[in-house]
């Protein structure tokens, strides 16, 4: 089959695709022929391997300490058809359209990959494109957890810093309907694109600090972590929260030893698998209440150019990879 593979940490032209084995499927595994992946902002700092910070010497001790170890194909969001399925699988059958997160399989930038059933899996309804599905089971779940951690209600005020990239494209749609006034932090040239999506304000942060703005926002959704609570709690009324997905050391070290006025906090937000939250969003999209905004789509032969795009800055939601 076809597949891109990882051949070393370092910038785009790494990858490349190739000829290899097609996956076989364990008892408990599908094979999906892949229809649509993605590279997402972990994707590319995976491949780099050098902006990690405290998670480069486990990542490396994982994946190779000078090179990724192996045939490493890259993609962890992956729709598709399943083609095959392990003798211990009931949950799903030949023909199903599925999505799904591969986790440190990798995998999905391929022609074929394959998925635990009890994994993050889920049928595609009707209604759904492949292309659409494959932008969930990373950045609509990482949208979901910070709108639901937030506990946000009608009429309150949301920040979303990094609302332009896919994560933060989903959390404002999430926020919008749960009622709240939204502003996004993002460059200011995406501003027409943001306000389409919705929000009341956008602030470039290129010419403004978000954190200027004084007791404001009943929580602040940092999805692409590039604040701190310590500079965020100003912006924060009373009793606000601020959300993050920092797992460095100084972040944990910052929610246990900073304590700001007036009952602000901030929590850590955590990704799971939950196939239910996953089968949920696909219900969400179907029936248009969210929708997945694709900013460009490449070809599985053009993996490098996508790669480029996607750390280029310039992307407005998601970059999706088409498997013919």
């Amino acid at each position: 089959m076809k597949a891109v593979v990882w051949t070393a940490y370092g910038p785009p032209e790494v990858l490349e695709v190739r000829q290899v084995e097609e996956p076989i499927p364990g008892d408990h595994d599908i094979l999906v022929k892949v229809r649509a992946s993605s590279v997402t902002a972990g994707d590319v700092e995976l491949r780099r391997s050098t902006s990690m910070g405290a998670l480069v010497v486990p990542l490396r001790l994982f994946l190779g300490v000078f090179r990724p170890r192996g045939t490493r194909i890259p993609g962890q969001e992956l729709a598709g058809d399943v083609v095959a399925v392990g003798s211990e699988v009931t949950d799903f059958q030949v023909g199903d359209r599925v999505c799904g997160h591969s986790g440190f399989r990798f995998g999905g930038n391929a022609e074929y990959a394959t998925l635990p059933q009890s994994g993050m899996v889920a049928r595609i309804p009707d209604g759904v494109s492949y292309e659409e599905a494959t932008t969930l089971p990373t950045a609509g779940l990482y949208g979901l957890y910070f709108s639901r951690q937030a506990d946000i209600r009608p009429g309150q005020t949301v920040l979303v810093n990094g609302g332009a990239g896919s994560i933060g494209s989903y959390a404002i749609q999430m926020a919008l309907a749960a009622g709240a006034r939204v502003t996004a932090v993002d460059r200011g040239d995406k501003g027409e694109f943001l306000t389409d999506l919705g929000v009341d304000e956008v602030i470039d942060y290129r010419t403004r600090d978000f954190a200027t703005n004084v007791d404001v926002y009943d929580a602040i959704l940092d999805v692409i972590d590039k604040s701190s609570f310590p500079v965020a709690a100003t912006s924060l009324k009373p009793g606000g929260i601020y959300l993050h997905s920092d797992i460095s050391p100084l972040a944990a070290l910052r929610r246990r030893l900073f304590r700001a006025s007036g009952g602000r906090r901030s929590e850590f937000v955590a990704g799971r698998e939950d196939a239910d939250d996953l089968e949920y969003l696909l219900a969400k999209v179907s029936a248009g209440e969210i929708r997945s905004v694709i900013d460009h789509t490449f070809r599985l032969d053009d993996i490098v150019e996508a790669h480029r795009y996607a750390e280029s800055g310039d992307k407005r939601g998601h970059v999706v990879v088409t498997v013919a």
